[in-house]
Formats: C-alpha cells, sequence, structure tokens
C-alpha cells in the first residue's frame, strides 16, 4: 500500500497488517509486526526526502514473514547507539532487537527499502491436503478399471 508517513496515518496502517496477520492465523506475530512497521514509517516520517510518500508491503513465504517499507530518499539509515531512557534514536536498534533478520538496500537511483523478517509459525495458512502424486482426482468411469480416468 503506498501513504504518506504522516503520524496519522501509521496507526491505519497498524490495524491494516493486524488485519492481515490475523487472516493469516499469524496472530503471535502481531504486536511485533506492528511495532516495526510503527518504527520504519517513523524514519520515513522523521526522515525522509524529498516527499513522505512511501510504500508498506508485507509478504509470507513458507515460515518467513517480510515487512517492507520502500521511500523516495537515496540516504540509507544506520542503527545508532542511543541510551535506554532516550524517546529517539532508537527505531532501528527495536526493530533489530524483536526481528529475526532486518536490512535495507537501495532502491534504484532515488529510495531505499528496509525490512525486517519474522519467524511464522507452521503452518500459518492450513490448505486443503493434496492427493498424494498419481493418485486419481476423478471419480473413475463406472465399469472401468481402477486408477483410470473417462
Amino acid at each position: 500500500m503506498e501513504l504518506q508517513a504522516l503520524p496519522s496515518r501509521i496507526g491505519q496502517v497498524r490495524r491494516i497488517v493486524s488485519a492481515q496477520l490475523r487472516y493469516w492465523h499469524l496472530d503471535p506475530l502481531i504486536d511485533r509486526a506492528a511495532l516495526g512497521v510503527t518504527e520504519l514509517l517513523t524514519n520515513v516520517h522523521q526522515h525522509a526526502e524529498p516527499d513522505k510518500v512511501c510504500t508498506v508491503e508485507i509478504e509470507l513465504l513458507l515460515d518467513r514473514l517480510t515487512v517492507s517499507v520502500r521511500d523516495h530518499d537515496p540516504r540509507l539509515p544506520e542503527v545508532r547507539d542511543a541510551d535506554a531512557s532516550a524517546t529517539c534514536g532508537r527505531g532501528l536498534a527495536m526493530v533489530a532487537a524483536m526481528s529475526e533478520s532486518w536490512g535495507v538496500r537501495p532502491d534504484g537511483e532515488s529510495g531505499k527499502v528496509v525490512w525486517f523478517t519474522l519467524a511464522a509459525p507452521s503452518p500459518a495458512v492450513t490448505l486443503p491436503p493434496c492427493p498424494p502424486y498419481g493418485a486419481v482426482t476423478e471419480a473413475p468411469v463406472r465399469g472401468a478399471p481402477l486408477g483410470a480416468v473417462g
């Protein structure tokens, strides 16, 4: 989803991410994913130039949830050494501490993507069982040998 990283929108994005994770039956990840996306969007709001437009993506592949935020500022963020009681400057350190992995990569000549991953409990979404390879998936034709399909 594309949005302006404004304080009024960050709460909306948290609710959207939370709803999607509930839909995927990933309730145990909601708090950490919401915290991480809040920190990344706050960084865009406070630091990104020339604008505050960004794109938030969440992706579930196998047992890994990836949350990423893309903006139009090519400057790469750095983790700061901030005191535990500091009121700012701890966002990326918090993302690093609560995620399985995180990183940043340039996105073209004028932007970057900051992302983090969380381990997803398996299976995240219950899928219907697949029939074994070579199994009959259609009803056999009356009078045909077992395994033959009409």
